[in-house]
């Protein structure tokens, strides 16, 4: 059987990588131990890095584009939250042992494919051979205005909370992915691993909630969980009505079939949807900046003083979820 081939770092780097950033002159080929990178003027760098490890946030027979594509969005979404227009990113890449090159190149073909995309370009990092299981982390770079950059901190008592897109099909597709989950058709099924595979970062609404959202970030961790970070950080409690949060029809199906799963829905992470807060009057604004960008809104409840998220249903009967959401160890 013939061996699988595998380049050595800076072969890889030449054949692999470079071409990624090809057309960005301050990366210099990526030849150089730094990137030289010039701000518009007026805007502020927005930082962020994040990182999936085989067997935590990816399965290992995950396909490789989609591990890198992966990788990257979730930075992208955190850059969307804030407002923020991606510009740059850096790669570091632990490969397995057994990353060989037709799978550095399937990689490399997922990251072109994200830059195409959401118009941002590689430009440093590094690669590594690891002994153990395969780690990716990005550091993705944004400018916004100065000044104007979403926080969590800024919220209200009486804002509106909304959310974009559906809430719950990642976790859902982790449990598909894991064998936990039946009784749904093949297409559902099918969509519930696909939002776990490839997060959907809303770069085009991002930028829109700039001076009219109070405050803003992603759902990484879980609706809940991240619904707490922003009500700490603003100093305020929040309630979500469960009914108006937002499903798929795939991640309605499982929940019809098994109601608990609605704390999967409520609390699971990989959402990778921007929640985010604004006062009721920027309702009829919100509606025409959502329909502009093509991102579906949802208002799911409101801000009050106190401390603390709870979830109501249709009767207006609150509770307090006993998982806060995911939490990194």
């Amino acid at each position: 059987m013939a061996r699988s081939k595998r380049s050595g770092e800076f072969e890889r780097i030449a054949r692999y990588f470079a071409p990624l950033a090809a057309d960005v002159p301050g990366a210099l080929g990526l030849r150089d131990d730094c990137a030289f990178l010039e701000l518009p003027e007026g805007q502020e760098l927005v930082a962020k890095t994040d990182a999936i490890a085989e067997g935590v946030h990816y399965l290992p027979d995950d396909p490789p584009e989609l591990i890198a594509r992966k990788v990257l969005r979730v930075n992208l979404s955190d850059l969307a939250s804030k407002g923020a227009v991606p510009r740059w990113y850096l790669l570091s890449a632990a490969f397995h042992a057994d990353h060989d090159d037709a799978w550095v190149a399937a990689f490399a073909r997922g990251l072109a494919k994200d830059q195409a995309e959401f118009d941002v370009r590689l430009v440093g990092g590094d690669t590594v051979r690891a002994p153990g299981p395969a780690l990716f982390s990005v550091t993705a770079l944004g400018t916004v205005k100065a000044s104007w950059g979403l926080r969590r901190g800024g919220a209200h008592a009486g804002d509106d909370i909304y959310v974009t897109g559906t809430i719950g099909d990642g976790a859902l597709g982790l449990l598909v992915r894991q064998g936990e989950l039946g009784g749904l058709k093949p297409k559902q099924r099918d969509h519930l691993v696909d939002r776990y595979r490839l997060p959907r970062p809303r770069v085009k609404l991002g930028h829109h909630l700039l001076g009219v959202a109070t405050a803003a970030l992603d759902v990484s961790d879980g609706l809940v969980a991240d619904l707490g970070h922003l009500c700490e950080s603003s100093g305020l409690s929040a309630v979500i009505e469960e009914a108006a949060v937002p499903l798929s029809p795939a991640a309605r199906a499982a929940v019809a079939a098994n109601p608990a799963l609605i704390e999967c829905v409520l609390a699971g992470g990989d959402d990778y949807e921007i929640l985010f807060t604004a006062p009721a009057s920027a309702l009829k604004v919100l509606e025409h900046r959502a329909a502009e960008s093509g991102t579906p809104i949802t208002r799911i409840g409101r801000t009050a003083p106190g401390k603390g998220v709870s979830v109501a249903d249709a009767a207006g009967k609150r509770r307090v979820l006993p998982r806060g959401g995911w939490t990194h160890s």
